[in-house]
């Protein structure tokens, strides 16, 4: 599961053409704790995936889906 977040983050915000220093200001989590959950070596709460949901300006459960494909 934290391998699934970590892929859905980067390329969440990739797309939305953010650096981990830019979400890490909107979110106000950071940078390397980020960088943690992106390559799945990090638990986050489900306070945290809401507030990076909500700096993302995506749905907390796009965080969480399965894999496309």
């Amino acid at each position: 599961m934290r391998r699934l977040v970590g892929r859905n983050l980067s390329r969440i915000r990739r797309e939305k053409g953010l650096t981990q220093e830019q979400l890490s200001e909107r979110c106000g989590l950071s940078q390397q704790y980020l960088s943690g959950l992106e390559r799945g070596s990090r638990n986050p709460t489900i306070t945290t995936l809401f507030e990076i949901a909500s700096a993302l300006g995506v749905s907390h459960v796009d965080l969480v889906l399965p894999d496309r494909g």
